[in-house]
């Protein structure tokens, strides 16, 4: 099954013979991508604190669900060069993923004030196996969203039976990639320059994050090419039924010519199936000339290597959502203009 484009061609196995297009001229710095970098079992060291989080807690009885209202944040790290940061706050009832709540974005701002309530529908009986989990990201319009850190709580009735609302301030910790756990990915890349030929091989995953209650997930693995900051192709492997380790396989071809190979990147995304309501994503991962970490040392291997596939394990970053730069699709665009306040 073939994919056609003006730009590029992208296939699935078996493999056929198509000609190359150029892409023309590219802006690569609009579309740096972050990613996972692996630390082979080094020590960690303690968490550093990103700041304070309060929010308030309580049960309502009636509708059977707790509400959370995220008040504000305090001394929050500036990401930004400009010496700040553009902070949401992206919150779970664990273990169920698929449920999940998000703040407005507050420009330019260390010190933001939410003042946000989200309803997370519950039994009472049931609040002392859950734990909530909050992520403050600092936004960003061209790239994936720089992670300030997270706040987890395990134990809901710290405080109070949550009868009435109990405020609660919490240190945000700084959270690396492999804190959030969302397991790891397994893939190979080959790229044969005479042909200008790329293949990315997804051959399995391990440990992923259960999605459904259940405690299992329906993965399947979609990759993206980018470039200028936009997905210009996408495709995908089949699903797997109800496991965290399943064993794909599969191998994704784009055509890429030689000349723009140091130009484009690819997200890998994992996503979990759901029948009824929306597919979502459960991690993700970056490869490419402009990526971090592993992401990059495997694009410059598979390039020193060519014609040889370079098989490496990855670990699943968790994806921010909205406003993502590889959202929008089509051919390589012009330079957007920045997002106002």
């Amino acid at each position: 099954m073939n994919v056609t484009s003006v730009d590029f061609s992208m296939e699935a196995l078996p493999v056929r013979q198509s000609s190359t297009v150029s892409i023309g001229r590219i802006k690569p710095e609009l579309y740096k991508q972050k990613s996972v970098d692996s630390q082979d079992g080094e020590p960690r060291p303690p968490l550093e604190a990103c700041g304070k989080l309060s929010f308030s807690l309580r049960y309502d009885y009636e509708e059977q669900c707790l509400l959370v209202r995220i008040l504000k944040a305090l001394d929050l790290p500036a990401k930004d060069f400009t010496g700040t940061s553009d902070p949401y706050v992206k919150i779970y009832l664990l273990p169920d993923r698929k449920k999940k709540y998000q703040t407005r974005v507050h420009r330019k701002n260390l010190n933001p004030m939410f003042d946000e309530t989200f309803r997370f529908a519950a039994a009472y009986d049931e609040l002392c196996v859950r734990k909530l989990h909050f992520s403050v990201y600092d936004f960003d319009r061209f790239t994936s969203h720089d992670m300030i850190g997270e706040v987890v709580v395990d134990n809901l009735f710290e405080l109070s039976d949550l009868s009435r609302e109990a405020v609660v301030w919490k240190d945000i910790h700084a959270a690396t990639m492999e804190s959030v756990d969302l397991g790891e990915i397994m893939f190979s890349l080959c790229y044969l320059p005479t042909a200008g030929r790329m293949t990315l091989t997804v051959i399995k995953c391990r440990n992923l994050k259960a999605m459904d209650i259940t405690g299992s997930s329906d993965p399947y693995v979609k990759v993206s090419l980018i470039c200028d900051g936009r997905r210009l192709k996408k495709r995908k492997t089949t699903t797997k039924r109800s496991t965290l380790n399943p064993v794909y396989n599969e191998a994704i071809i784009f055509d890429i010519p030689p000349e723009n190979v140091e130009q484009v990147s690819l997200s890998i995304t994992v996503m979990d199936y759901d029948r009824v309501g929306h597919n979502e994503v459960i991690g993700v991962c970056y490869t490419g000339p402009d990526a971090q970490g592993l992401g990059r040392d495997h694009w410059n291997e598979m390039l020193a290597y060519p014609r040889k596939p370079i098989t490496h394990w990855h670990a699943l970053g968790e994806w921010p959502g909205r406003a993502a730069s590889f959202e929008s699709q089509g051919s390589c665009p012009s330079p957007k203009p920045p997002l106002t306040p």
